[in-house]
């Protein structure tokens, strides 16, 4: 019993000796922590001049989006149907049980409306709208969704220019609209912020930031006047058409290419708002947009080229041929020729000369300083206006054959082979034009296309593909082997 009293009390001091010793550490390690906590306060960091550059986004952002719209589009698609009764395969397989063979049965209609999204932005307060063509190309009816507003407005095509990818439309909102000023993409340097506005995969209203990272891209190859804006604002699909803008909320471009559809990479590209504002001036008064012409194929000047023609610069541009009945050579330019000026001022490269020419009044004559065999030469040439491609491969071949299945096509000649880069060992006719909403057009077959085989057939010329497509049956379907975008791939046009 009292070893139990014994053994108690001992346990007892324990547990308030270690409770004691507990708390004196406790006590030392809290009045630590406390010390250091009051000799060394949190020191908070000057952010006005990062609160400055937050507002001036926040600023900009609220001025532009009431001008930035959202444009959905519908299209019917037609496309039909066969029943696989009546193919030999199941006559042999129903006449062998002896049941009687079910008759063929014509084709059904079926009609399917597709529906796409893109923007675009206010440039007239009686609401004209800027956007990409390939937002609104061929399809049925052009819908409007302003900001803050759940109204869709029916809009009306007032003119296009696939050549820029630019596009004009018009709604009637009942109302004055708000505008965006236009700003000078000449004068926009590398590094400069880039901020994008649109509505990509259908999220309204979506800002991107980014700067400029460079200038003067040709990225798609299907225009000589690609001239576009690079920037790391990410542009994603539902974008195109929308407005890129500077710090001070004016345009400088308009969204309208990205390198991988369906993926962000942080390079997207902006056609110049100075582009723009030309073809917004001519769509809105006259519904399409002139260009002047010389009737010349060129080429950009290496330093081998410039010492074998005794030039001390590579700037200006080489005329390597002179299409037949053109201004040029009614004005006796000739291959060799290179044109270093225009109208007194120096030529950088290709494309300056082309935008000038693009630019000029037709009619206008204009001087043109040319170095021809080691000496500098004026030539007066009269501006003419630019024809259509269609038109354009006229002068050397009439042989365009009528539209079948939604595609004009014509024999390769020597110019469209420099127009489209089509090396001399391809064989086939090339496609000229193709019909919204055609076979064609579903097969997603476009101008520049190669056509090399129907069927069975090998295509070399227009007269192969006219004896091709006379063997084939309306209503049966073709296979077509073609040359597109540097690819040889197959697809299947459907008959009627």
């Amino acid at each position: 019993m009292e070893m139990k009293k014994i053994i108690t009390a001992g346990v007892v001091a324990g547990v308030l000796g270690g409770c004691l010793a507990f708390g004196t550490i406790y006590a030392v390690v809290n009045q630590h922590y406390s010390a250091s906590s009051a000799v060394k306060p949190l020191q908070i960091v000057d952010s006005s001049g990062a609160y400055s550059i937050q507002n001036a986004f926040v600023q900009v952002i609220k001025m532009v989006k009431p001008a930035v719209v959202m444009i959905t589009t519908e299209k019917t698609i037609t496309y039909k149907y066969w029943n696989p009764f009546g193919d030999d395969f199941f006559s042999d397989f129903f006449d062998n049980f002896g049941i009687p063979t079910p008759k063929r049965q014509e084709p059904k209609t079926y009609k399917k409306k597709q529906e796409g999204l893109g923007s675009g932005f206010i440039v007239d307060e009686d609401g004209y709208i800027l956007t990409n063509n390939h937002v609104i190309q061929g399809v049925d009816k052009v819908l409007v969704k302003l900001p803050n507003d759940d109204r869709k407005y029916e809009a009306k095509v007032v003119g296009t220019d696939p050549r820029t990818d630019l596009a004009l439309i018009k709604i009637n909102a009942g109302r004055k609209l708000p505008v965006l000023a236009l700003g000078d993409s000449d004068t926009i340097e590398v590094g400069e912020w880039a901020i994008a506005i649109g509505n990509p995969m259908g999220l309204e209203e979506t800002v991107t930031v980014g700067v400029v990272s460079a200038k003067g891209r040709s990225v798609l190859g299907t225009s000589p006047y690609e001239d576009f804006i690079q920037t790391d604002a990410a542009i994603n699909p539902g974008n195109s058409g929308g407005p890129l803008v500077n710090i001070k909320g004016e345009v400088i471009g308009i969204n309208t290419a990205i390198i991988a559809p369906y993926v962000a990479q942080n390079i997207g590209f902006a056609i110049p708002i100075n582009i723009a504002k030309k073809v917004f001036r001519e769509l809105k008064s006259t519904g399409k947009v002139t260009r002047g012409f010389l009737g010349v194929y060129l080429q950009p000047i290496t330093e081998e080229l410039a010492a074998s023609f005794g030039l001390k610069s590579t700037k200006g541009a080489i005329v390597s041929d002179v299409m037949s009945n053109s201004p040029a050579e009614q004005a006796g330019l000739k291959p060799g020729d290179i044109i270093l000026e225009f109208n007194g001022t120096p030529i950088s490269d290709v494309r300056d000369l082309q935008n000038k020419v693009a630019d000029a009044k037709i009619g206008e004559t204009v001087n043109l300083g040319v170095w021809r065999e080691k000496k500098k030469i004026n030539i007066p040439i009269k501006i003419a206006e630019r024809p259509e491609e269609e038109t354009i491969a006229k002068t050397e071949s009439e042989s365009i054959e009528k539209p079948w299945r939604g595609l004009t096509v014509s024999d390769i000649t020597n110019e469209l082979r420099k127009r489209f880069g089509i090396g001399s060992n391809i064989q086939g006719v090339i496609v000229l034009n193709v019909e919204p909403g055609s076979a064609a057009d579903e097969c997603e077959i476009t101008s520049g296309t190669i056509i090399r085989r129907i069927n069975d057939y090998n295509i070399s010329s227009i007269k192969d593909f006219k004896a091709a497509v006379d063997k084939i049956d309306k209503k049966a379907s073709a296979t077509l082997w073609v040359l597109q975008e540097g690819n040889n791939r197959f697809c299947v046009l459907k008959g009627e």
